[in-house]
């Protein structure tokens, strides 16, 4: 026999099944558009994170690139000169023919004086002194021009020139940034570690912007998506670590997120869990994946061991208790009663009831088979601990 004591609750193993996923899984392809000169691996391989897979022809881009590297280079060379000014000799010859042009000028006033005189006596006509005169405007004219032409090569060039070359040369130096920018995309680099599942296109192809060329999955890191009842989700708290059964090995994984969205089709919400450093190597995506979760149910009853249930009447259950003592030969001695239970839950090896039995019954826990309702029986071993 054994004597029972009630629980308000009990705790049930359930399973959900999910799929085992790498973290990452990318189809990866060219920036921009291009015929595809080479390749450096092929599906199956093992590539680190910026590692170069593929190539696109760069004739065109190069070509370019070297057109604006010249046009930059005559630009800084006409920086340089007008950083540097007019040369000395320049100024020389500035100088030298400012002071031409004083004594044309001196020898144009000389003329036009004399001419006067003679315009005065009658010597000459109206004409030939207005020659004269206009003349002596012209040089005036030249001489001015001259020395503002000494004094601008003597001042340097003005800072707005420079300005303008400098802001020239900036944006020729943002076109080579771009044409080094569109270079750097003709290289097609892995952008994890992984492995290469899919080769999709062969040299030679034309592939436009965005193409897919290659399909990467992440090594090292594998997930377990599993779904998982709303109102088992929403127990589970991140970084829990939960244990899940992966074919016939038992591993650990622990909570990365539970999804926000319902699963129309299994109503359901899904569970990202990422698995042990244990599973890497063992484990192969797409494997089947058991998760196993600890569900308590509230509801009162009493553990009974299976052997201890008698089958009743209409498929119910019971189970016999000892009832009043009798004595006998000086012994104690117990009618046996019948009482009938509902089972709550089943665990293979015992069973959680509830009914007529109340807190300290003695269960009779085996022999029931040559058991009847009302029979004295006497008790050869009482199991104390309680289930």
């Amino acid at each position: 026999t054994q004597q029972i004591q009630s629980v308000d609750s009990y705790l049930v193993k359930r399973s959900y099944n999910g799929t085992v996923v790498p973290r990452r899984t990318s189809l990866i392809g060219f920036e921009r558009s291009g015929k595809l000169e080479s390749i450096v691996v092929d599906k199956g391989m093992r590539v680190e994170a910026g590692k170069p897979l593929a190539f696109l022809d760069t004739k065109t881009l190069k070509a370019q690139q070297r057109e604006l590297l010249a046009q930059r280079a005559q630009l800084v060379a006409q920086l340089k000169e007008l950083q540097a000014g007019a040369r000395s000799q320049t100024i020389a010859a500035a100088s030298s023919n400012v002071n031409k042009l004083k004594s044309q000028l001196q020898l144009a006033r000389t003329k036009n004086q004399r001419r006067k005189q003679l315009y005065t006596q009658g010597a000459i006509s109206k004409e030939q002194f207005d020659e004269a005169t206009s003349d002596l405007n012209s040089k005036q004219a030249n001489l001015q021009e001259g020395i503002s032409k000494l004094n601008e090569l003597r001042a340097g060039t003005r800072p707005e020139q420079i300005e303008a070359q400098k802001a020239s040369i900036e944006q020729l130096d943002a076109k080579i940034a771009s044409v080094e920018i569109e270079l750097e995309k003709t290289i097609l680099k892995a952008p994890f570690t992984g492995t290469i599942s899919t080769r999709l296109v062969d040299e030679g192809a034309v592939v436009s912007m965005g193409s897919s060329i290659f399909r990467m999955v992440e090594d090292g890191i594998l997930e377990a998506h599993v779904g998982v009842p709303v109102n088992a989700a929403n127990k589970l708290k991140v970084n829990t670590k939960l244990p899940v059964k992966i074919g016939e090995q038992n591993h650990f994984a622990r909570v990365l997120s539970v999804l926000p969205e319902l699963d129309s089709g299994t109503r359901t919400t899904t569970v990202v869990l990422k698995l042990d450093s244990q599973a890497t190597g063992k484990v192969t995506s797409g494997q089947l994946v058991r998760l196993q979760l600890n569900e308590t149910i509230s509801d009162a009853g009493y553990w009974l061991p299976t052997t201890a249930l008698v089958k009743g009447v209409r498929g119910l259950w019971s189970c016999y208790v000892l009832g009043k003592a009798e004595k006998s030969d000086k012994s104690n001695y117990f009618t046996v009663k019948r009482k009938d239970v509902e089972i709550l839950h089943n665990t293979g090896d015992r069973v959680l009831v509830k009914g007529t039995l109340q807190n300290g019954d003695r269960v009779i826990v085996n022999g029931n088979h040559r058991l009847v309702p009302g029979m004295l029986v006497k008790p050869i071993r009482h199991l104390r601990e309680n289930i």
